[in-house]
């Protein structure tokens, strides 16, 4: 395997702002390339990396996708670690030890997804030392993959198979924040570029060897600024606009796909935790069989008795996230309502585009993967046991079908076993119950960019309700109504299918609240505020009322003027019955209850994403300087493009030359900032110190370089 690992910093990753100059950050970034010589078990070799970031108090693990049939796998996938804790880790913390990055390995071990009943294999694994790294410099060698430690049975080291690593260790400097500026400017100006593929982050992913590694930094910047629905939307319409075929839309591994997905790994974690966590804890304790192939059944298990045990999980599963949406983060709703205004508007005459391009994400590749994976996404704390795999796998592949809502379910399964089964869901309902989770998801709370053409009812039934603007108690008040929620509007009608007898604009909810019992001795009720009165409803029981409570505060969460206090009582009598003020207009004494947790906050330091962005334009600076020929050859030449230049998206080589010009002086002007300190520090750094003695090697590689750089003027 050859693989390729940035990483910022040295040997110690110092947390904090230095009084010196700038701060150190360590991070990882292995890209994973291929393998040569892997054994083959029981006739096949279908492999996979898992690669992971150890050390005493951690184990992020990853993995790359299955290689079949093949010992000499092609893997190119990119794999990012954070090391150094972001700066507002600090904040937190009065006494912060600096990270032990000598305690900090990588380990990369190779496994055979094995189509048989005790599951994966091992194939070998080899773990390199952060520690090696830091006095190496730059790593490149041949090893051989190690047998698991204590395995049991001797293997032969050099019939594993052997593995290529290509280490790149340095040291990055996040200086203040207003070294950033210009760069970070741009970044962020990004969305409002017209087109975006001349925009600065746009063409990040187009000079970056892969999509994930611009993705990555991009995604954490633009959440860190409250940037990344404009700018995923502006690179999605786009994609979309490009896309021919309804059937192919977001399949490819583009810069859109991938921020997407940083996305939902960042701000959709604690989504998943309290969404699948319970049911997949729940199938891995249990254990109940589940195989479903024939041929792989054991002779002590019945058939029908796995499909029944196989399909109530699905059912559970399924019921979890269809009945979810109220839960799904605000920022991943905002991303999925501009997915599916793109694609409706693009291809008018397939009704279901607008479906599919959401659920290509939230079933495909957020859902799916951490069903099949949980230790992956946090789930669980180890990798499940076969037996549990294998179940796991078979239901991630149902729900990943039953979330794609294709024209025919049976044909997307090779394996007979598996489209009998899904007999099982060929039901309307299951295909209501996804468009419904999709329709809720996909509205935005942002009022403004509302365009859709019809509203979208996301939840209707009989409830009772109190007459608005009445001072007095009194039964005749209270009135059974037909209530019904669509994403532009709440409203309330005498019967089912009748005129509205009132609507409220969604913009016009500034809060849903719980109403306490003492208002009109009725239990499960709520208030609905608006900007003159409340509306109090009463719903049929404690269930329903918090299903109501939740979705119209999914839906109007994102409204400008949203109460940050409310009365929990009524007003009765002249007077508040919570805090006895007699203004009917009198703020509220009581602290709302902030809805759901939708948006999650996430410990990003922007400059240090920016350090690590510039980092990237400046190793790709010969790309940017081909992207600027290929702006020229576009301007000059009207025929077909000249191959040399192909592999650049440039809709607008007059704009994107203008943007090329403003990255590589933002570039420069770091550059020499970045070489302006290591010479100071070189200049203040006593030889022979406890930190660098003569003997060090790295220190004395260290004096030849700056000793080359000190000859250069700033």
């Amino acid at each position: 395997m050859d693989g390729s690992i940035l990483t910022g910093q040295g040997r110690q990753a110092v947390r904090g702002w230095s009084l010196e100059g700038p701060r150190s950050v360590l991070f990882c970034l292995l890209l994973v390339l291929e393998c040569q010589g892997l054994p083959i078990v029981n006739g096949q070799c279908d492999p996979y990396a898992a690669v992971s970031l150890l050390g005493p108090s951690r184990s992020d693990a990853k993995k790359t996708k299955v290689k079949r049939k093949t010992n000499n796998p092609q893997f190119e996938e990119v794999f990012y670690f954070e090391v150094t804790r972001p700066l507002s880790y600090t904040k937190r913390q009065f006494d912060v030890e600096e990270e032990d990055v000598d305690k900090l390995a990588l380990r990369v071990d190779l496994w055979n997804a094995s189509n048989l009943k005790f599951g994966d294999e091992f194939l070998g694994g080899v773990r390199v030392p952060l520690r090696v790294l830091g006095q190496a410099g730059v790593h490149d060698a041949w090893y051989f993959l190690q047998p698991r430690e204590n395995g049991g049975k001797s293997v032969k080291v050099e019939e594993l198979g052997s593995l290529r690593l290509n280490i790149v260790y340095t040291e990055d400097h996040v200086f203040p924040s207003e070294h950033y500026t210009p760069l970070r400017d741009l970044l962020l100006h990004s969305a409002n570029v017209e087109p975006v593929s001349a925009s600065t982050a746009h063409i990040l992913g187009e000079v970056c060897r892969e999509k994930q590694e611009a993705a990555i930094p991009l995604v954490r910047l633009f959440l860190h600024y409250g940037k990344i629905v404009p700018f995923i939307s502006a690179i999605a319409h786009a994609e979309v606009n490009r896309t021919q075929d309804p059937n192919t839309i977001f399949r490819g591994n583009s810069l859109t796909s991938k921020c997407i997905d940083e996305t939902m790994k960042l701000a959709g974690m604690h989504y998943l935790q309290v969404t699948l966590k319970p049911i997949i804890d729940e199938i891995c304790t249990e254990h109940k069989s589940c195989e479903i192939d024939p041929v792989k059944l054991k002779e002590s298990e019945n058939l029908d008795t796995n499909r029944e045990n196989l399909r109530q999980y699905v059912d559970r599963i399924f019921n979890v996230i269809t009945t979810s949406g109220v839960r799904c983060p605000t920022v991943m709703c905002d991303i999925f309502f501009s997915l599916r205004e793109s694609a409706a508007t693009r291809f008018q005459v397939d009704q279901d585009v607008r479906y599919t391009a959401v659920s290509s994400f939230i079933f495909l590749r957020f859902f799916a993967p951490a069903i099949l994976s949980p230790n992956l996404f946090h789930l669980r704390p180890h990798h499940p046991d076969p037996a549990t795999s294998r179940t796991l796998t078979l239901i991630s592949k149902t729900i990943q079908t039953l979330g794609s809502l294709a024209k025919s379910k049976s044909a997307n399964f090779k394996e007979s076993y598996m489209a009998a089964f899904y007999d099982y869901f060929n039901e309307q309902k299951y295909a209501d119950a996804v468009k419904n989770f999709l329709d809720l998801i996909s509205t935005s709370g942002k009022w403004d960019q509302k365009s859709i053409e019809t509203p979208i009812m996301l939840k209707e039934g009989f409830m009772i309700k109190r007459a608005q603007g009445r001072n007095r108690f009194g039964m005749k008040n209270f009135k059974k109504r037909w209530f019904r929620l669509t994403n532009h509007e709440f409203t309330y009608h005498k019967t089912k299918g009748e005129g509205a007898l009132c609507s409220i604009p969604i913009e016009n909810i500034l809060a849903v609240e719980r109403l306490e019992e003492e208002s009109f001795k009725m239990k499960n009720m709520f208030q609905v505020i608006q900007p003159e009165r409340a509306l109090y409803i009463q719903a049929n029981n404690c269930v329903e009322a918090r299903d109501w409570i939740d979705i119209l505060t999914k839906v109007s969460q994102c409204n400008r003027k949203r109460l940050s206090t409310y009365h929990p009582s009524a007003y009765l009598n002249g007077h508040w019955l919570c805090c006895k003020l007699s203004a009917d207009t009198a703020p509220g004494c009581t602290p709302c209850t902030g809805g759901l947790p939708a948006n999650i906050q996430l410990d990003v330091d922007g400059d240090r994403e920016t350090e690590r962005i510039y980092s990237l334009f400046s190793t790709y600076m010969t790309k940017l300087i081909k992207m600027q020929e290929a702006c020229g050859s576009k301007s000059v030449y009207d025929g077909p493009e000249q191959e040399e230049y192909s592999s650049f998206v440039i809709d607008d080589p007059q704009e994107t030359y203008k943007t090329l010009k403003q990255i590589v002086s933002a570039v420069q002007t770091l550059e020499q900032q970045h070489t302006k300190y290591k010479r100071d520090k070189f200049k203040k750094t006593k030889i022979g110190s406890q930190e660098h003695p003569i003997g060090d090697k790295s220190f004395q590689c260290y004096i030849r370089q700056q000793s080359e750089s000190s000859t250069y003027s700033i």
